[in-house]
């Protein structure tokens, strides 16, 4: 019997500690995706266009996208989404995305992938449960350079603006075929309770304190969409 007891206390321990190893992941997760976009606009000549920065409703960053050797071609991220609110960006959550080969290979190092909503469609995709890049969801590959264009009108023919960011070098990438979908579990291991992405994403949800250092990056750059932030 006492043994039992000694379990089952070891057991109720551990609890906390791997719930604590969960949420430092997390952390971890978006102190990625801040570097990310640090990295990406430290180079305003091959950064996102200032044209795109005004314009975005929505900022995902999937740091080290990685390549599964179990299946030929398939890839998997786990992400990091804020949109735009009359109060400023958003709490975060989180998104996994996954599917076939996009026309690049990864190689060992990985590969940072950033998405940006430029119009309310771009935010309501992002409000579902999943959605698939290219079918529910219009994509382009983003132009880079402070005064680039696309090639295409992207304000008419597109919903959400892709790139990617391997070995320093960051441009466009079409990631047509790609799924998104909600990371329910994660975002509730950050709260610390469920909500859901319409509440947290609509601004209804204040944004944990180990959040604001992606938050800040993310208004540093992304600003002109509200000069009154």
């Amino acid at each position: 019997m006492k043994k039992w007891i000694v379990i089952l206390c070891l057991a109720g321990l551990s609890i906390p500690a791997f719930a604590a190893s969960d949420k430092a992941k997390l952390d971890q997760r978006m102190d990625s995706a801040r570097d990310v976009i640090n990295a990406i606009m430290a180079v305003p000549d091959r950064a996102i266009p200032d044209s795109i920065l005004r314009q975005a409703t929505c900022v995902g960053v999937i740091p080290g996208l990685v390549k599964g050797a179990f299946i030929v071609g398939a890839e998997y991220g786990q992400g990091v989404v804020t949109c735009h609110t009359p109060r400023g960006w958003s709490a975060p959550v989180f998104i996994r995305l996954a599917g076939g080969s996009f026309g690049f290979q990864i190689g060992g190092q990985g590969t940072d992938l950033v998405l940006v909503a430029v119009n309310d469609k771009g935010f309501q995709d992002l409000l579902k449960s999943k959605f698939k890049i290219g079918g529910d969801a219009s994509a382009s590959a983003g132009p880079v350079g402070r005064n680039a264009q696309a090639s295409t009108n992207w304000k008419l023919q597109s919903e959400l603006l892709t790139w990617s960011r391997s070995k320093g070098l960051f441009a466009g990438i079409d990631l047509n075929g790609a799924t998104v979908s909600e990371n329910s579990d994660d975002t509730a291991t950050l709260y610390g309770a469920p909500h859901s992405f319409e509440e947290i994403l609509r601004g209804n949800v204040l944004p944990p304190a180990s959040s604001l250092p992606f938050l800040r990056t993310v208004r540093k750059y992304f600003h002109a969409a509200n000069a009154a932030q």
